[in-house]
């Protein structure tokens, strides 16, 4: 058929052009339901991170109530002085209950005022090395007087740390319970500043800021330093000055006996049976304190797969805690702002399976919006990035700043690797919170630890390293994926996103590669000495 120009665009309007309206009304619909949660997504992650710079505003605005060691509400007097229990919780830990007995029979108390507790739930070599350590100290053959301390082996590990906790409370003779971890050392004069805070009829606990015995040992336990350094400085500073409530840490702290009494005891239903705690003391009318300036150093984990360990476990924790106890917090009669500041930090572990999501949802959303100018899509983007992502980099330079302010501003050189590290850890705790999220229950797993202090001294890793399973992979093959993204982002001229797409490709590949890579370490090791011990249960 001859068809005329005149007739081809009569042709055109009626047969083509309904057509593309069509399609272009079915494209718009399925760009909505990609943008929808893709922005939900980014909102709600900016709302987590603007909570980030609230934490620093509460810091600074109510400095005036920091807690000082210096400076409690009323001392005991020296003859007066409550009897301590101090508890020390471990678990297969043979190399470093040496270095935590020595401190604590050197703490400065009377000794007819404490007693030490070694609570072992141990099933290797730590159960001779322990029981044995213990009698020498009692014996006061280990260059000390004969020292206050019971050794207390359960073999069932029934409730894990919050059982033998429990367990251990049953024959306690302390009005005040002090607990220290196993690769805790705490300094001579550590009781004498936290035991005068108790003096004040009404304080239940006062934590301890913990600080880092091998911060310099790698670059991984530089950035791990810091992180906590931000957890104890901004978050338990700014809600203890604010009044609101915070959480006991599980060691370097103090409880009175009767707080934990009142809020029903140690319960071992939530892998953060010291936060769980915590909640129920508060809520019954007890107060906390926190001692930014008194310091309990610690051992930091030296590998990227105890360190995931530790992290998933914290973050399983907090969401078990929070659908334990937020109902009753929202029920309560406490203040909004309490409420508040409870949601976000009993929910702050959720951004994780957001972040899955988000990385699902980044290369179709950059597909999609292609059609933007840069000005549009920076217009957007730039204000979700700042509050979602900048508060991240604020919030460390703060509390480093804080702690060291002379040095501070080289914390610039680690911010990089320490946002990267945060997206890194993703997969894994993302999996402990859907665990959470579903009633899943594992067994409490401990972090490793080795005494190891710097570079050269001899690991002792290869005794207590976990499978590496399948996670690593998965970590290395995101990182692949947004690696596609950071070259789409160049090929269409999107340049400012590529610095953002880079941190999750570092970060994936830099905890998955380490995994991976102190995994063959261990396995060549163990061939090249011609030891055979039986593996571990496959962890995270």
């Amino acid at each position: 058929m001859l068809i005329t120009s005149r007739g081809l665009g009569h042709y055109w309007k009626t047969h083509y052009a309904d057509h593309t309206f069509r399609n272009a009304y079915r494209w718009n619909a399925f760009d909505v339901s990609l943008l929808v949660p893709y922005f939900l997504v980014m909102l709600i992650l900016a709302f987590y991170g603007l909570h980030r710079y609230q934490l620093v505003w509460l810091y600074y605005r109510n400095k005036r109530n920091e807690a000082h060691s210096d400076q409690p509400a009323a001392t005991f007097a020296e003859d007066e002085l409550p009897f301590v229990t101090i508890q020390l919780p471990i678990y297969n830990e043979q190399f470093v209950i040496q270095r935590l007995m020595d401190a604590c029979c050197r703490l400065d108390y009377p000794r007819d005022r404490f007693e030490i507790q070694l609570l072992d739930d141990s099933t290797d070599e730590t159960v001779s090395v322990a029981s044995a350590m213990v009698a020498r100290f009692a014996a006061g053959t280990q260059g000390l007087a004969p020292q206050p301390v019971f050794y207390l082996h359960r073999t069932n590990r029934h409730g894990f740390k919050a059982g033998a906790l429990e367990e251990g409370l049953r024959s306690s003779r302390g009005e005040l319970i002090a607990i220290f971890d196993a690769d805790f050392v705490p300094p001579p004069d550590w009781l004498r500043k936290v035991v005068h805070h108790f003096a004040e009829p009404g304080v239940g606990m006062v934590q301890t800021r913990w600080t880092h015995l091998n911060r310099n040992y790698s670059f991984l336990t530089q950035v791990e330093a810091i992180l906590l350094d931000g957890h104890f400085v901004l978050e338990h500073g700014g809600r203890s000055r604010a009044g609101v409530f915070f959480n006991f840490n599980g060691t370097a702290g103090m409880w009175r006996r009767q707080a934990i009494d009142e809020a029903g005891g140690w319960e071992h239903d939530t892998l953060t049976e010291d936060t769980d705690l915590s909640y129920r003391a508060q809520l019954k009318g007890w107060k906390f304190k926190y001692l930014q300036d008194v310091e309990c150093p610690a051992e930091l984990p030296i590998e990227m797969t105890a360190f995931k360990t530790q992290q998933a476990r914290w973050a399983k924790g907090l969401i078990q805690v929070g659908k334990k106890s937020l109902p009753g917090i929202l029920r309560s009669n406490i203040s909004k702002h309490q409420k508040l500041e409870a949601w976000y930090h009993l929910t702050a572990n959720i951004s994780y399976p957001l972040m899955i999501v988000l990385s699902v949802l980044l290369m179709p959303a950059m597909i999609i919006r292609s059609w933007q100018g840069p000005l549009q899509m920076l217009l957007i983007d730039l204000p979700l990035f700042m509050a979602s992502t900048m508060s991240v980099s604020s919030f460390y330079l703060v509390s480093q700043k804080e702690l060291f302010p002379r040095s501070w501003y080289k914390t610039f050189l680690y911010l990089p690797f320490l946002m990267a590290l945060g997206v890194g850890l993703t997969i894994t705790n993302t999996k402990a919170v859907m665990e959470a999220l579903l009633g899943i229950k594992t067994a409490f797993a401990r972090t490793p630890k080795y005494a190891v202090q710097k570079k050269g001294e001899k690991s002792h890793a290869k005794k207590y390293r976990k499978r590496l399973g399948i996670i690593p992979w998965i970590e290395l093959a995101i990182g692949c994926y947004f690696a596609a993204t950071v070259w789409y982002a160049i090929t269409t001229e999107n340049y400012f996103t590529v610095p953002f797409l880079l941190l999750f490709v570092l970060g994936y590949w830099y905890t998955g590669l380490l995994s991976i890579f102190q995994g063959l370490f261990e396995r060549r090791s163990s061939q090249g000495e011609g030891l055979h011990e039986k593996p571990y249960p496959m962890g995270i």
